[in-house]
């Protein structure tokens, strides 16, 4: 009976997608894209992970719980024991063959590719052996600890946490990793690390699914054009761009979130020249909170967000730190 069950799987996108590359998951019968690698059977690579976020790709790889397989679309990398998809009509039907494999014993399931050995080394560090240094420094049980700080917002004095997120979240474009100190769910600081990939997607669909909408994001993929009359309809009455703060991510053309939310919808017609000239990703995010934040990187089309990473100026270790020794911290992938 689980043979028969639809096919969990986590897609780490890469360089060089097909634009249409969601949409065409979206449609093929018998898959489920999960939010989470430990929700998933099968880890499908889907274009080029470049080597610098191999060992990325690598530890999300790793997470996936036993048994698991990954497979390749449109890649060059090299996983040992993926199965690589050459055509988009075999997509369903080897993924499935996949997973029922997996399920009766006759596929083995695929070791890790890492060692298993904490992020940061703790064991016997520090004064106690428990990776500390001193009163608040260090990699406690191999986790950095947050160091209190100025709240932009009143001042009080919060707990603020640096990590690295991406580049395979779902909630952030493909190839994006930002070094965010949070404080919360407040932005306070933040550094590019990777620039998202470049791709022709048109990311509407995640605004749909970031608003609570995944029936109708789902819907959006399904449909042969962004112009489909009927889910442009269903865009308008959901209320969708009423959930979204008026003035959120202004541009120096005076778009907003709303604004390019109804382009990338396809809900209204162009009636402005996106200018990103001079404006970063500190000028946008910083002050807000995560959700808020994850609307605005989506709003922006791909040219448009490469353009305003390069202008993110990188604040001073000690900013993004908040003073502290955070060591070697493997951040958020997924």
């Amino acid at each position: 009976m689980a043979g028969l069950a639809e096919v969990p799987m986590f897609v780490a996108f890469g360089e060089g997608v097909p634009a249409d590359a969601a949409s065409v998951l979206a449609k093929a019968p018998g898959l489920r894209v999960v939010e989470t690698p430990r929700a998933a059977a099968i880890l499908f690579v889907v274009g080029t992970v470049p080597e610098a976020l191999l060992p990325q790709l690598h530890r999300l790889h790793d997470q996936l719980p036993h048994p698991r397989a990954s497979a390749l679309w449109h890649s060059r990398n090299e996983l040992p024991g993926a199965t690589r998809i050459e055509e988009i009509a075999n997509i369903s039907v080897l993924l499935r063959a996949i997973h029922r494999d997996l399920l009766v014993g006759s596929l083995k399931s695929e070791p890790d590719f890492l060692s298993d050995a904490p992020p940061n080394e703790w064991r016997g560090i520090g004064p106690h052996g428990q990776g500390g240094k001193g009163m608040m420094g260090g990699t406690p049980y191999g986790r950095p600890m947050a160091m209190t700080a100025a709240d932009l917002r009143d001042g009080l004095e919060l707990d603020a946490y640096t990590a690295d997120f991406g580049p395979f979240l779902p909630m952030l474009p493909a190839g994006l990793v930002l070094t965010l100190t949070l404080q919360g769910d407040t932005i306070q600081n933040v550094a590019v690390a990777h620039p998202p990939f470049e791709t022709q997607e048109q990311r509407g669909w995640v605004l749909l699914n970031l608003l609570g909408l995944p029936a109708l994001a789902e819907r959006m993929l399904r449909a042969t054009n962004i112009g489909n009359a009927t889910v442009k309809r269903l865009i308008r009455l959901s209320g969708a761009r009423a959930a979204i703060p008026e003035g959120l991510g202004r541009t120096h053309d005076g778009s907003d979130v709303r604004t390019r939310f109804d382009l990338l919808t396809g809900t209204s017609e162009p009636i402005f020249n996106l200018h990103v000239q001079q404006i970063g990703l500190d000028d946008l995010l910083i002050g807000l909170e995560w959700h808020e934040a994850m609307l605005v990187l989506n709003s922006f089309d791909n040219a448009s967000l490469r353009a305003i990473c390069a202008n993110t100026s990188d604040p001073e270790p000690d900013t993004m730190a908040g003073g502290m020794d955070h060591g070697v911290h493997a951040g958020h992938m997924s």
